[in-house]
């Protein structure tokens, strides 16, 4: 055996963001390789907390998924260390408190915590390492070395950099060099919700990182059936990962080697977890799409929607069983479908001609799952104003998603009860029912269930007209 290296410094700060896990963890990983001494802390960091209502599922799971990362680390001679406040502030007081020369953190690519990295790094010493995705914005360009607008040649270049390459190797931080608990007593303040604010809630999958590689597991038996499987709602299709990987509590690196390892079954997943990245790609080194469009001939566009229409749209009470049932599913749990968001953003943006951006953010405050770079980069190609947009001309018609995709009407008859006696040929379209079947069926328009809010074919034209005749 080699002789260990000597370590670069004495203590150490592991400082937890997007990944809320102990194993195949790259900060930890390199917080003990630099140094004899590792604590590992997590800000409740105020100036995201501060906007967020009471009752908040994203932030009951990170606390739960914390609480289980706590256990972890006590079972192990340590403990976690947790605060509430500013970062910039709260990263180098507990550094002070406990004596650290590093701090070393996993990268974020989001505008706000861009500055904030270089706030504390002004005020600490802050190495960070990449661990949120597999290949990072440095790393992958075109051959004219320009970063990629086009998800198909960038889905190519990130395949062929992974041929070969350590990128999925495990991390496997060394625990041995825990700070014992005795040293950390008294760097944490109160965390428990009632603490911080907030309120306890229902969350539609279990928190954690036991919990995450558990689901990621069983996906393994569903992946084989993922291609033919995923774009039905009413069908346990898909891995039901975003939660996770989008805070952590299941490594990116671990995911796709589990792709890889699916065999000729993995294609159609992997390439899913290359969008993830495309996105992530994008807002580094477009972060101006946070606020506009990517197409610049669409930012100036004015949409003509109407206020009456967008309340509809959030209630779930447009007329359109599939989109009604769609957004109550996600008022209610904090999650929606895949195929359903884009059914449901199509249907916001280009039947009742509403403000992509209005959607974005409303799904940023309802989605467990929400992800900056993948919310934006999906609005953005559901409005065709994005990079690698879905064409303007393809407007996605909500009957034909809707029968389809839902061809039996169990998504929409679990979410919308009230046309659940209707026949299945009834059900995606209950104005175009007759009168006796609606009769017998206890729906009355107007009354039991909307009357469509538009017609869909006017409506096409419409944004037919508003997006190919905006400023070029």
């Amino acid at each position: 055996m080699g002789l260990a290296m000597p370590k670069t410094f004495s203590r150490a700060l592991c400082w937890l963001r997007r990944d809320l896990r102990l194993s195949d963890h790259r900060p930890l990983e390199e917080a003990a390789r630099l140094a004899e001494q590792t604590a590992v802390v997590f800000i409740f960091d105020r100036n995201i907390l501060s906007s967020l209502p009471r009752v908040d599922r994203r932030l009951d799971f990170i606390h739960r998924s914390l609480k289980e990362l706590d256990g972890k680390l006590r079972a192990l001679g340590s403990q976690l260390v947790v605060r509430h406040g500013d970062p910039v502030e709260e990263i180098p007081a507990v550094a002070a408190v406990f004596g650290a020369d590093v701090v070393v953190t996993g990268r974020d690519y989001e505008p706000y915590a861009r500055e904030r990295d270089a706030a504390v790094g002004q005020l600490v010493r802050l190495e960070t390492v990449k661990d949120h995705v597999v290949f990072e914005g440095s790393e992958i360009f075109s051959q004219s070395g320009t970063p990629f607008r086009v998800y198909s040649p960038y889905a190519r270049a990130w395949k062929a950099l992974l041929s070969g390459s350590t990128a999925l190797d495990e991390a496997e931080p060394d625990l041995s060099g825990l700070a014992p608990s005795a040293s950390l007593e008294g760097l944490s303040r109160p965390w428990d919700l009632a603490d911080l604010g907030f309120e306890t809630t229902e969350l539609w999958l279990e928190a954690g990182e036991d919990a995450g590689l558990k689901r990621l597991t069983a996906f393994e038996k569903k992946a084989k059936r993922y291609k033919e499987d995923r774009d039905f709602p009413a069908i346990d299709g898909t891995s039901g990962l975003s939660v996770h990987f989008r805070f952590g509590t299941v490594s990116i690196r671990e995911a796709a080697r589990r792709a890889v390892s699916f065999g000729p079954n993995h294609e159609k997943w992997l390439n899913e977890l290359i969008w993830r990245e495309f996105y992530q790609d994008l807002l580094w080194h477009h972060p101006g799409v946070v606020n506009d469009t990517f197409q610049p001939q669409y930012r100036d566009l004015v949409y003509p929607g109407v206020e009456a229409h967008w309340q509809a749209w959030c209630d779930g009470a447009t007329g359109y069983p599939i989109v009604d049932a769609a957004m109550r599913c996600l008022n209610a749990t904090g999650w929606m479908h895949n195929r359903l968001r884009m059914i449901v953003a199509s249907f916001l943006t280009k039947d009742l001609l509403i403000d992509y951006r209005r959607g974005e953010a409303y799904f940023a405050e309802k989605l467990l799952d929400f992800d900056l770079a993948s919310n934006n980069g999906g609005w953005q190609w559901a409005a065709s104003t994005g990079a690698d947009a879905q064409p303007y001309f393809r407007i996605f018609n909500p009957l034909l998603q809707s029968v389809k995709f839902d061809p039996t009407g169990a998504f929409i008859r679990q979410w919308v009860p009230e046309l659940a006696e209707l026949s299945d040929a009834d059900l995606h379209a209950p104005f175009k029912a007759k009168p006796m079947d609606l009769l017998v069926a206890g729906v009355t328009l107007g009354e039991t269930y909307p009357y469509p809010v538009v017609d869909h074919f006017v409506q096409k034209e419409l944004a037919l007209a508003m997006l190919s005749g905006s400023p070029k």
